[in-house]
């Protein structure tokens, strides 16, 4: 989605930005009423009207028409959120292409990112200015919207800019399931076999926000794909969570990943109690999973009375950070899901309180101990991030630690507990901005 984008405009982070002030007095004001709601209504409109391919390059199209735009681009995060994408028309997507990608580490779109704030970047004289939004929605930052104005936006344009940006979320969304051009975007390299199977197998938005929560998965998978998954679902008064090792690497991994989330999934769906999940997992993998097994969390918290239910088959320990401390949670640990042995699983509770931070993980993110990584303490010195960038962080460090080659997949899910007395959420652009990261500071 790029409309007459004039040499010279590309996007790679470019100086700093400051903030924008009214043009004019008429600009201001509090963006209620019919003209916002015709604004909204139209962009979607729009989008519905056009091929689920084309849906963004409509909206693109009518941004510049509106604003007097030289240019608007939608720039999609890649699946380990370390980079975006410009997605291009789709005259222009060839599934031979190789997306081109743009690191987000110190550069204005990191900043935006993180903090779920727009940025105005103004060169002055006669220099276009570049205005960067967040698309995001329920805390999950789909990507970004970038705008080339002729000169420094007011309130009204900077109001309209964020309404468009979290409608372009809602159409990523909706349009997603239509075609593949969404899935091209966010790869930066071909995936294997395995790691396809991989992915799919993951929630379609890797962050969450909830009035008493907030959640974020980040997996990073070995040369040789694992078996690592992750797994959300926000019921009517619960939020349940799961995370998976299947034994072995590349395609059998995937595969017993897949029987083992499949069977989750289905019990769940069906209204199993979290001690019947487990049951039905572990006998769907010790039926069809030959003598593979499984290991892995679940847990079920109640968003009524924050009253939580656990259960561990032989996974490593969750990690809590209260009150500035990371210690080990040590619950009881059961057999691995599809071994052919008698067991049973046990559904015990975990003290969580409001406040705390809860990093669920698999064994490949506990070797990077043996080349000096403190994970509590890098648990601890990410405190102040939002789920989805401490999640990332903690990957990045794995990924570091290990030089970039993986013998074990590394799969993290982060959980920040407000607690049962948060009933609301401020999320008028798709995040809430009292849980956002700070800006990167330059070292």
């Amino acid at each position: 989605m790029n409309v007459g984008t004039p040499e010279g405009v590309g996007g790679d982070g470019g100086p700093s930005a400051r903030a924008s002030g009214d043009r004019d007095g008429d600009e201001s004001g509090s963006g209620d009423g019919p003209g916002r709601t015709g604004a909204l209504a139209g962009t979607l409109a729009a989008a519905e009207s056009a091929a689920p391919v084309e849906s963004l390059d409509v909206v693109a199209r009518m941004l510049k028409e509106r604003l007097g735009a030289a240019a608007v681009s939608f720039l999609i995060t890649d699946f380990a959120g370390g980079s975006v994408v410009r997605l291009g028309t789709a005259g222009s997507v060839d599934t031979g292409e190789v997306a081109r990608r743009i690191p987000l580490r110190g550069t204005l779109y990191d900043d935006v990112i993180r903090t779920q704030r727009p940025s105005v970047e103004d060169e002055g004289e006669d220099a276009l200015v570049r205005v960067v939004a967040p698309v995001t929605n329920r805390g999950d930052a789909i990507g970004l919207l970038e705008l080339f104005l002729p000169s420094v936006p007011g309130a009204r344009v900077m109001r309209e800019v964020g309404e468009s940006a979290h409608a372009l979320a809602y159409i990523v969304i909706a349009n997603r399931s239509y075609t593949d051009v969404y899935q091209w975007g966010r790869r930066t390299l071909p995936l294997s076999l395995a790691a396809e199977i991989q992915h799919r197998l993951l929630p379609a938005s890797l962050a969450c926000e909830a009035a008493q929560f907030a959640v974020a998965g980040a997996l990073e998978p070995a040369d040789h794909v694992g078996g690592d998954t992750f797994d959300y679902v926000i019921d009517r008064d619960t939020v349940q969570l799961s995370v998976t090792d299947a034994m072995g690497h590349d395609v059998s991994a995937a595969l017993l990943a897949t029987l083992l989330v499949s069977a989750l999934r289905r019990a769940r769906r069906a209204g199993a109690c979290l001690a019947d999940q487990a049951h039905q997992a572990d006998r769907a993998v010790r039926e069809h999973g030959g003598q593979g097994y499984v290991t892995g969390q679940l847990l079920r918290i109640s968003l009524t009375d924050g009253t939580s239910e656990f259960v561990n088959a032989g996974h490593p320990w969750p990690l809590r950070m209260r009150e500035g401390r990371v210690q080990e949670m040590t619950p009881e640990v059961d057999m691995p899901f599809g071994l052919h042995v008698p067991h049973a699983y046990r559904v015990q509770s975990l003290d969580l309180r409001p406040g705390d931070r809860l990093v669920m993980l698999t064994d490949g993110m506990l070797e990077g101990d043996a080349d000096g990584l403190d994970l509590p303490g890098l648990i601890a010195r990410t405190r102040a991030l939002h789920p989805r960038e401490a999640a990332r962080a903690l990957i990045a460090a794995i990924v570091d630690a290990h030089r970039g080659h993986l013998q074990d997949d590394a799969t993290v899910m982060c959980l920040d507990w407000h607690g049962t007395g948060h009933s609301r959420r401020c999320a008028d652009t798709g995040a809430d901005l009292t849980d956002a990261s700070d800006r990167v500071r330059p070292h």
